[in-house]
């Protein structure tokens, strides 16, 4: 496990709630960890990736009577993690210490979240998947051979939108950004009223200046809105030298534009940041404000690598 205290007890997304069915077993990866999820009566767990026997990986197992079995030696795990049998010996009774290792998860927004230590809040309440008249996907997994705060950043800096967004989010002869504040308080970052021409922010086809509301409720989860349309982008650090992004987003009105075609435009937009994201040297994510030159549209990004610093994050920043 990589050793940040401050991610460790963060929520992340392992996975879209969709893709784990009940009595299917699926791995992930976390922090270096190897976690194994699994449903059961509708409840996902996250584990621990290992066999206490010797240390197979459950995720090649299978769900059978409430409980995972590990396909090594059989031995039996019920939902709480503990070893429940073991064919060798069956009229043994498994010793106490024959236990996986179990983490917090939750299901939110579509996706599974999982905690490796004890988390200290809960996610944040989005609007816009509680307003009926908005339309709700989440679009992932969406890969970056880049660390996460890398990711984040990039989700929050509005004057690359022209240029490595251009015809969808901005046009490189209006890439003026307006003055903002960006303020830090005790629910993270938020800067409010960033406004930027773009070419068809409603699927009318006519151009016009757009608003965005950014806010960073955590690390490694940032959220903007603007009209009819919001997202949140939660990056999770799988190891050393890879992330995944999630996007859940929210869209109102556009009722004529098929599902399918929402999570196109969404990898198109994120393929678009991934070599871009991934290009970035040095890879860890500068906090000394003195090793890169900023501009006041840079403000965000400011507040954001000082908030950083300030909360003692170590993994994917220098």
């Amino acid at each position: 496990m990589i050793n940040d205290p401050v991610l460790i007890n963060e929520w992340h997304v392992v996975g879209r709630s969709a893709d784990l069915v009940e009595g299917q077993i699926k791995p992930a990866r976390l922090l270096g960890e190897d976690l194994v999820l699994w449903r059961l009566n509708g409840q996902v767990m996250a584990w621990q990736d290992l066999c206490v026997h010797r240390g197979t990986r459950l995720s090649l197992g299978k769900v059978e009577a409430d409980c995972l079995i590990c396909p090594y030696h059989g031995w039996t795990y019920n939902n709480q993690g503990n070893c429940v049998r073991i064919p060798a010996h069956p009229d043994q009774a498994p010793p106490a210490k024959a236990r996986v290792k179990v983490y917090k998860s939750q299901e939110r927004y579509g996706a599974i979240w999982a905690s490796l230590g004890e988390p200290s809040y809960d996610l944040p309440d989005l609007e816009e998947w509680q307003d009926p008249s908005y339309r709700t996907i989440i679009s992932g997994p969406h890969p970056y051979h880049a660390h996460a705060p890398r990711a984040i950043e990039n989700f929050l800096d509005m004057a690359h939108l022209p240029f490595v967004h251009e015809g969808y989010l901005g046009e490189p002869a209006q890439a003026e950004v307006n003055d903002y504040e960006a303020e830090v308080g005790p629910e993270g970052i938020i800067a409010r009223d960033i406004r930027m021409w773009q070419p068809d922010p409603d699927g009318t086809g006519v151009g016009a200046i757009v608003s965005y509301t950014f806010r960073v409720f955590r690390p490694l989860l940032a959220h903007f809105c603007k009209e009819k349309y919001a997202a949140m982008l939660a990056v999770t650090p799988v190891d050393e030298t890879h992330s995944i992004g999630w996007m859940m987003a929210g869209i109102q009105g556009r009722e004529d534009v098929p599902e399918h075609a929402l999570y196109d435009f969404q990898r198109l937009i994120i393929n678009q940041d991934v070599p871009i994201v991934e290009s970035q040297r040095p890879e860890l994510l500068p906090l000394d404000l003195q090793a890169e030159l900023h501009l006041r549209s840079d403000r965000t990004a400011i507040a954001y690598r000082k908030w950083l610093k300030d909360l003692g994050v170590t993994f994917g920043v220098a």
